[in-house]
């Protein structure tokens, strides 16, 4: 597409859109001689919930029998007419992969495992109030659910020799924000030091019965916290480096002078992280991933000018979604995983 052209109008149906976007996946990661078969992780963000069923048709027939671990939550997508946006992690070329499934647990009836372990590193699924041993709803409200998906958690980690204290990045969502601090006040007893880098942000989740989904990444490498500026955060470590990995807690920019201003939000979230980068002893170009959760798709422009200033070329893969946000007045959270090459 040449500047100042309109992009290419987008399939009108999920099942089109999915095959497409999967297509470029395969293609991008192709590049690298590898395919979604041996993706680690896979993060699909769904415009509609309803639109789940079709989805999960199209991609089980990309992912073969040992699928990616995978999360999906409702977010709205920056084209208007987008159905769907996928993220993927996946391992290099050669790196040992294999799916871990705890003995008790049933397989789950949709196209994702629920962990995938790939190096020294452990991909969680999303993870909700489920019971395992017959995939029904655990129900309770959001004290009850949030302990539900931390067990579920603590069942896969042990099947891979891992506890809690292995866990370097988390991803959580809520549905509905005011209950955030019920969620925490779980959380916290699990993580009783050194907490994962975490982001968290309010989405609809696939059914309406669950209240919290969280997804984990763990790491057989030792971990070292990295300490930010201000008072530390009994809920999440600013960032964790874990072998050659760096991983980043959601950073935003809220001050008196940027509540309004999308783009000096996230200038201000970028110095922050740019500065947790230095400390790890990591570059900016060492950036390979990237997620900025925008609370209005109006947001993007401004955002992406300040994004683009703030990180040098070749920019991160990166996704970009609107969710709702945690902090008030905050319009931008963005979250970073860097490696050294």
């Amino acid at each position: 597409m040449r500047a100042g052209e309109e992009p290419a109008a987008l399939p009108a149906d999920i099942t089109a859109q999915t095959r497409a976007t999967l297509e470029r996946v395969n293609a991008a990661l192709g590049v690298s001689g590898i395919s979604l078969h041996e993706a680690a992780s896979v993060t699909v963000y769904l415009k509609r919930a309803e639109d789940f069923a079709a989805m999960n048709e199209v991609y089980r027939t990309f992912v073969g029998d040992a699928p990616p671990a995978r999360t999906t939550v409702v977010a709205q997508m920056m084209r208007e007419d987008a159905l769907l946006e996928i993220s993927v992690v996946a391992a290099a070329r050669g790196t040992a992969r294999r799916v871990l499934h705890p003995k008790a647990w049933l397989r789950s009836p949709n196209p994702y495992s629920y962990a995938v372990e790939a190096g020294d590193t452990v991909f969680l699924s999303g993870l909700i109030a489920r019971n395992a041993a017959d995939n029904s709803f655990a129900g309770g409200d959001m004290t009850a659910q949030s302990k539900a998906a931390l067990e579920n958690a603590r069942a896969i980690l042990a099947e891979a020799g891992l506890g809690f204290e292995h866990v370097v990045s988390a991803r959580v969502y809520i549905t509905d924000r005011a209950q955030v601090h019920a969620m925490n006040a779980v959380y916290r007893t699990y993580f009783t030091a050194d907490p994962p880098a975490r982001a968290t942000v309010g989405a609809a989740l696939m059914q309406p019965a669950y209240l919290v989904e969280m997804t984990f990444v763990a790491s057989r490498s030792p971990k070292r916290v990295i300490a930010g500026d201000g008072a530390p955060n009994s809920n999440c470590s600013p960032a964790i480096v874990a072998g050659s990995r760096l991983y980043l807690s959601g950073a935003r920019g809220v001050t008196p002078e940027t509540r309004n201003d999308a783009g000096a939000q996230t200038r201000q979230a970028l110095r922050r992280l740019h500065d947790l980068i230095a400390r790890a002893g990591f570059k900016t170009t060492d950036v390979v991933d990237s997620v900025v959760h925008l609370s209005q798709r109006q947001h993007f422009a401004v955002m992406n000018a300040a994004f683009r200033e703030a990180m040098s070329p070749p920019f991160p893969a990166r996704a970009t979604v609107e969710t709702a946000l945690v902090a008030p007045d905050g319009l931008v959270e963005i979250a970073l995983t860097a490696a050294r090459k």
